[in-house]
């Protein structure tokens, strides 16, 4: 089937097209060259100028693994299948932690084809891949996590080889079917464990006779030998501590050249100065981002309201605990490999640590010159929830409005920060940038992100509107794989994505010592880990997208 999308005004950084008007052709899923004229067109859809960008793609979204399945549990207040919002204390909120298929439609409802969930820990593959296999309407895929397990961490205590580690890292991404590699606070999980309740860069865990450098450097070698495209995805070590931008800046440096994505870097950019002994590092931190072309970020924005934090950083998640609310939270850990915390957060525009933070964020997206290495993300649901996107595109895209905003937050939150003074304002151009063109490219994802000849045809047409949160909200069609799958805002045909994986090669001796280690020290073999092909192609929920390797 042929289709023809015309009067498209296009918005294709891949491409270097600005709004540039042209007509867009799908076949069998994937966008065509102009055919020749006398072809027949099966379908037709004039888009009468209408904003077209590729679909969108969050690079950093809980929306799969044990933390997800525990905040559903612990507020089964916001589990609510009928509606969009529900009542806590008198006001009304967004769903902290949707379903499965709420998930999936309210993203491709914004607009949103591909979601990458951002710490998936190898040993609980199967449940997260199951639970992203039960979300429909977009294409998915994970970061395993490392560098708070056991085994990597004796490998590097008794001064393994490089190779070693990459038999190991490229064995995780294998066996736990993920396209990347994810480090929370690294070394500080496992150190938490042996009573140390923080870890600075420098610092040797108690037990294992390393340091948070140590880690992030060898597992950022491991991923750029084995060629994964997308960057060691980094949870810097002291997140929400005043402070902590000393230790994101010794982070950046310490990496001598080593690609790094920095994710939620607004809760890494935190000084001491000012009577509260809280201010913002924001323009250092985009200072530092300019000046090294290794470094790729996320911001995790925070907004206001209610939300609920879920990280695999258990340190952090205790220390913050007694600020839970509602008043319950969970820690827990999974065979000693890594950890998780859920703890209910209510964000407040007066409360003057919070109103710094949602500044910080803001003061991060708009300092930091290049849109091709900084990316919208709320940390969702940490910062957020990811239904909140369209409201912080507003912010970035309209100066007036974001002063508004500003005025309104806590007072001296407000004189502290910079944001009232930066007059830049985003471009569509450039949202297409951070949200499609960027996220494609820094995950290595060549055949999406644009709308190229060769490109996976999902697309997403917006009406444009001078209030970009309306705008952003309620797209006019989305096509995934080519097919029309949202129509003015709401789904019309429900679908299911692939799963995004990678494959290096690696020495598969190293299996031989793994399974002694998982029959000594795990509960589980190690055959037991390992998630299948047929498993994620089971009864026909999706495919697997496998990408290729970087060659440098």
């Amino acid at each position: 089937m042929l289709t023809k999308l015309s009067n498209c005004k296009v918005y294709d950084p891949v491409h270097q097209k600005n709004g540039v008007v042209e007509d867009i052709y799908i076949q069998d899923g994937r966008i065509i060259a102009k055919p020749a004229t006398d072809v027949k067109i099966d379908q037709h859809y004039d888009m009468q100028h209408k904003v077209v960008m590729a679909g969108a793609i969050d690079i950093h979204s809980h929306i799969g693994g044990g933390k997800v399945n525990i905040a559903r549990q612990l507020l089964p207040e916001s589990r609510d299948y009928l509606k969009e919002s529900f009542q806590l204390e008198g006001e009304w909120h967004q769903m902290l932690a949707p379903t499965t298929r709420q998930t999936g439609i309210s993203y491709a409802e914004m607009g949103y084809t591909a979601v990458f969930e951002p710490a998936l820990l190898p040993v609980n593959a199967r449940q997260a891949h199951l639970e992203m296999l039960d979300t429909p309407m977009i294409d998915k895929g994970g970061y395993a996590m490392l560098g708070n397990d056991d085994y990597f961490l004796r490998l590097l205590s008794r001064g393994a080889d490089q190779r070693k580690i990459n038999d190991y890292v490229a064995w995780i991404l294998e066996a736990s079917q993920c396209i990347g590699i994810k480090v929370v606070n690294a070394g500080g999980i496992s150190a938490f464990k042996f009573n140390q309740r923080r870890l600075e860069l420098d610092e040797q865990n108690c037990y294992y006779p390393v340091t948070p450098r140590q880690v992030l450097h060898s597992l950022a070698t491991a991923v750029q030998q084995l060629g994964v495209p997308h960057p060691l995805h980094v949870h810097g070590s002291n997140l929400g501590v005043p402070g902590n931008v000393e230790t994101t800046l010794d982070t950046i440096r310490g990496m001598e050249g080593l690609p790094i994505h920095l994710t939620h870097i607004q809760f890494h950019s935190y000084g001491t100065e000012g009577d509260h002994r809280f201010s913002s590092g924001a323009a250092r931190i985009a200072e530092a981002i300019n000046q090294h072309h290794n470094i790729t970020a996320d911001v995790g924005q925070i907004m206001f309201g209610q939300t609920v934090t879920a990280s695999g950083d258990t340190m952090m998640q205790y220390h913050n605990h007694h600020h839970a609310h509602p008043k319950k939270w969970v820690v827990m850990d999974i065979e000693c490999d890594a950890g998780c915390g859920v703890v209910p957060f209510r964000y407040r525009d007066k409360n003057f640590v919070n109103a710094l933070q949602w500044a910080i964020g803001l003061e991060t997206f708009l300092l930091v010159d290049d849109p091709w290495r900084i990316f919208l993300t709320t940390d969702h649901p940490n910062g957020a929830p990811f239904t909140s996107y369209p409201h912080l595109i507003k912010l970035l895209m309209d100066k007036s409005f974001r002063n508004d905003m500003l005025a309104t937050i806590n007072p001296t939150a407000a004189a502290m920060s910079t944001l009232g003074s930066i007059t830049r304002e985003y471009s569509l151009y450039e949202i297409a940038i951070m949200t499609r063109a960027g996220a494609a490219k820094v995950l290595g994802l060549h055949n999406r992100g644009h709308v190229g000849a060769g490109a996976i045809a999902d697309i997403t047409v917006y009406t444009e509107q001078v209030d970009k949160e309306k705008m952003f909200e309620k797209p006019d069609f989305v096509f995934k794989n080519g097919e029309l799958v949202v129509k003015q805002g709401k789904v019309v045909k429900l679908v299911q994505g692939g799963t995004h994986v990678i494959r290096p090669e690696y020495d598969r001796s190293i299996e031989t010592e793994l399974k002694d280690y998982f029959s000594r020290y795990h509960t589980v073999a190690m055959e037991h880990i390992k998630v299948s092909d047929e498993e994620i192609l089971a009864n026909g929920r999706g495919a697997l997208l496998t990408h290729p390797l970087r060659r440098d």
